[in-house]
């Protein structure tokens, strides 16, 4: 039967000995778990944030007319080219409207649906800003603005003004920053706004938003869905878009795909919407984790070094152990233990580093101006990084530990008590 007090306080006194040692290797632990949470921490806060720029203001399915050639030609409707080979050159996209036909119905359609969060009408105009002598092209998005609030990060980015105040105002406009930048404008302004057609109309800038894409800043306003509506002439059915969140992310490929061949639209998943960023997302991670686990693993080559040391240090006492009636198994286990310990207490050390030092990078000033909501770096507290930490360094030491000790095990102690 193994006495777990005796061989626990053997390994406590040959730890205690050799101080200078077991610090080192406690050390090595501690800074590759401290380590290993600190930039797993940052790096996967970073790319929430990145995604979040991105994938939170992109609904889960968009569903649109696009514009695009015709898949039958002319020719194909004489039966006298049927089986012939027939070259079309210069092929022209057919005529059809942007709006979404029977939009409304649609939206009641998906409102009623349990898989859906919440669904988005969007009128997409292309227009010219007005201010003095400054024309500037651009984009005017018609929105539900409550919905929007709701429904995405939109009042992350509004720098001034509230949703509420587009909501009241049925002239008023959320200017991109961009935008107001060039035009010398703020919020209480006055803009006026061309369209395609040559009319124009004045609003009023009840607030600036800021997404950090200057592509989107420099041409991007929002207005009330009926305020664009207004503005092109159309009636309250003319809807160009609409955006679905979900409830369940992973359902939208295939509900895109339902959604399509229903109502005869162009439906997009957000996956497709986003492959190349989430290819990037994806590597981003893998780095962060390659290095981590990297980290680690020298820290347990740094233990077994210490151990294998240790052991050769401690060839005397092995065998005066094993003389003593100590079998080959008892002192394996000294030195797992002096492992483990070790691996414990530098696991447990590298938490409370790993913690510290999140802390800290959490609360340092990080301002720019393509992010003006963002005032720290960020930072993932997720728990999982910790549970890793603490079960690799675990792991790490009983794999670095196994190694010497088993060596210890077949030590014999005569040859070391002749000198041999």
């Amino acid at each position: 039967m193994i006495n777990w007090k005796v061989i626990l306080n053997i390994a406590k006194t040959h730890l205690l000995t050799k101080m200078k040692s077991t610090v080192t290797a406690a050390l090595g632990v501690t800074f590759g778990i401290g380590a290993y949470i600190t930039m797993a921490g940052f790096m996967t806060g970073l790319n929430d944030l990145l995604d979040g720029l991105t994938l939170n203001r992109t609904p889960h399915i968009r569903l649109y007319n696009e514009i695009e050639p015709s898949e039958k030609q002319p020719v194909s409707l004489y039966a006298e080219f049927e089986n012939a080979f027939n070259v079309v050159r210069s092929v022209k996209p057919k005529q059809s409207q942007k709006k979404i036909h029977n939009a409304l119905p649609i939206l009641n359609y998906l409102k009623a649906n349990d898989a859906v969060k919440g669904v988005t009408p969007q009128l997409l105009a292309q227009i010219f800003y007005i201010s003095g002598s400054i024309e500037l092209g651009g984009t005017l998005v018609g929105v539900d603005i409550t919905e929007e609030a709701r429904l995405s990060n939109i009042n992350d980015y509004i720098v001034e003004g509230t949703p509420e105040a587009l909501r009241n105002n049925a002239n008023g406009i959320l200017l991109g920053a961009g935008l107001a930048e060039k035009m010398s404008l703020s919020v209480d302004d006055r803009v006026q706004v061309s369209t395609v057609a040559g009319t124009i109309f004045p609003l009023k800038i009840v607030g600036i938003y800021q997404s950090g894409l200057a592509e989107i800043d420099n041409v991007q306003s929002y207005v009330n869905l009926k305020t664009a509506q207004r503005i092109l002439g159309e009636p309250e059915n003319y809807i160009t878009d609409i955006n679905i969140k979900l409830f369940n992310i992973d359902q939208a490929p295939a509900m895109a795909i339902g959604l399509q061949r229903q109502f005869d639209v162009k439906a997009i998943d957000i996956n497709k919407a986003n492959a190349q960023f989430e290819t990037g997302s994806y590597i981003r991670n893998l780095i962060t984790y390659a290095v981590s686990i990297t980290l680690l693993i020298v820290a347990g080559f740094g233990i077994y070094n210490i151990l294998n040391m240790l052991i050769y240090e401690k060839m005397k006492d092995i065998a005066i152990l094993k003389a003593t009636g100590f079998s080959g198994r008892d002192v394996q286990l000294i030195f797992m233990s002096q492992a483990m310990i070790i691996g414990l207490m530098g696991g447990l050390l590298g938490l409370l580093m790993g913690f510290g030092l999140s802390v800290m990078i959490d609360n340092a000033p990080f301002e720019t101006e393509a992010l003006p909501t963002i005032k720290t770096y960020p930072i993932n507290y997720n728990p999982m990084y910790y549970a890793i930490g603490i079960v690799f360094a675990l792991i790490s030491t009983f794999i670095a530990g196994y190694l010497p000790a088993n060596k210890a095990k077949k030590i014999d102690p005569v040859k070391i008590i002749r000198g041999t």
